[in-house]
């Protein structure tokens, strides 16, 4: 089984070069590209024998590990990590999945796990409600907002980790679990009783600045396109059918994703023509993907929009941008993105778990190679950094990943983009500079983008 998965890494790898001398004969040296092309394939294309007598070398070193070692080994684990090792040293996000992490990477992609529905945060040690989802068993049990959990199926949480209270909250679909909840007002502590439920994450949020929606897309999980669909559908709803004054589509740190959901996504906001392009060594992984006419993009045809990205944004969040750009739909806003334009693939393996494989690189409309380059915003905004993060919040991205795979004409970033987002929306400056481009209160020759015709 085969599912197509984008999303961002940070692992890091040695990538060794061949040093290169200069030739006393310059002439001699000459090659035309079709020899170079000859002598490549030769290289690739080994003798079996001098394959299998690799795979001896490994049983052999397999084997004096087991009987020699100074403890006796797990020899399962040995196998997995000679796998491990065997897939990282292609790039940096290829790897094996052991089953655990395999299960984990199906939830982080479906968006959806089993659960009670509560948003919680961490204050001072304790945590602490947010607020309970509509629907799911906390919000049915009677859980508030502002409560602060203190026992979970009777045993005190205080020293956990946020997310270990977390872990401990998530489970199997069906079974019970009891938390104990202090909330202002209330003398005793009070026990809520509940069965655990399919919970889905809320991938996108949204809120209106005056009259400019703005949409925060958070990953491209299976409720990346539903969320978007479900937010335009209660911003109409709100504003009696009245379309906003512009729309912000907020990308920044979005990891990534799934490749359908980011397709689905551009198809949100275009009525037709590519979205992104993907090539591989194999025709079943070379592809084009178009969006199509809907009521949901004729419903927003006449709207503005503007598109924020950073330093985080990657991969399926950059087939989105990428993808709007080259349309001239929306305007970017904000500072280069990650830059990750390669494809994953996640094989299953069976019981044994799966692997992560690249098997595709991936283009905009218009041809353009994301991989290591990132996409440009069509107008840099930098945030107001404070002096603590100050010199902490840039990553070059995929450029800076030792192993990865190199991109093509375009060139590789040298200098870092900023991942700093404010929380207080009045601070953010790259959102501020948005909401006051749509109102006109800014002027910029890259805003509103002209389609071609």
């Amino acid at each position: 089984m085969r599912s197509t998965i984008l999303r961002s890494a940070a692992l890091t790898l040695a990538l060794l070069l061949p040093a290169l001398s200069p030739a006393p004969i310059a002439q001699e040296q000459e090659q035309t590209q079709e020899e170079a092309a000859v002598d490549a394939a030769e290289a690739v294309a080994r003798d079996p024998l001098e394959i299998y007598s690799d795979l001896n070398l490994f049983g052999e070193i397999f084997d004096r590990i087991r009987a020699e070692y100074v403890d006796a080994p797990d020899e399962k684990e040995l196998i997995r990590a000679a796998i491990q090792g065997m897939l990282t040293s292609l790039d940096p996000h290829s790897g094996y999945l052991p089953p655990a992490a395999y299960d984990e990477v199906r939830e982080d992609t479906s968006g959806t796990f089993g659960g009670l529905g509560i948003e919680v945060t961490m204050e001072e040690g304790i945590v602490k409600v947010v607020t309970p989802m509509d629907e799911t068993p906390a919000a049915r049990a009677g859980v508030l907002a502002n409560d602060l959990i203190v026992e979970i199926d009777g045993q005190s949480i205080q020293g956990l980790s946020l997310d270990e209270a977390v872990d401990k909250m998530r489970g199997p679909v069906g079974t019970d679990i009891i938390i104990t909840v202090v909330r202002e007002g209330v003398d005793q502590p009070l026990e809520f009783e509940m069965t655990r439920d399919i919970i889905a994450l809320r991938a996108v949020r949204w809120s209106m600045e005056g009259d400019v929606a703005v949409l925060r897309l958070a990953r491209f999980s299976e409720q990346a396109f539903v969320g978007i669909q479900n937010a335009i559908g209660d911003i109409y709803e709100e504003r009696d059918g009245i379309a906003p004054k512009g729309l912000v589509l907020d990308l920044r740190n979005n990891p990534g994703g799934l490749v359908d959901q980011s397709v689905f996504v551009a198809d949100a906001f275009l009525k037709q023509g590519s979205v992104v392009l993907t090539r591989g060594r194999t025709p079943e992984e070379s592809a084009r993907y178009d969006a199509k006419p809907d009521a949901l993009d004729e419903k927003i045809a006449e709207v503005p929009i503007v598109v924020l990205i950073n330093g985080g944004s990657a991969s399926a969040a950059e087939i989105v941008a990428g993808a709007l750009q080259d349309h001239k739909r929306a305007t970017l806003v904000g500072t280069r993105s990650f830059g990750k334009g390669s494809v994953q693939s996640i094989i299953s393996l069976g019981p044994n778990g799966a692997m992560r494989l690249t098997t595709a690189r991936y283009y905009t409309p218009n041809n353009r190679s994301i991989q290591a380059a990132g996409i440009q915003p069509d107008i840099i905004v930098t945030q107001v950094v404070p002096e603590e993060f100050q010199g902490r919040d840039e990553i070059i991205g995929e450029a800076g990943l030792a192993g990865h795979i190199a991109g093509e004409v375009e060139e590789e970033p040298t200098v870092g983009s900023s991942v700093y987002v404010p929380i207080e929306k009045a601070e953010d400056t790259q959102l501020q500079y948005a909401i006051r481009l749509l109102n006109g209160e800014e002027v910029n020759p890259a805003f509103p983008p002209t389609p071609e015709s």
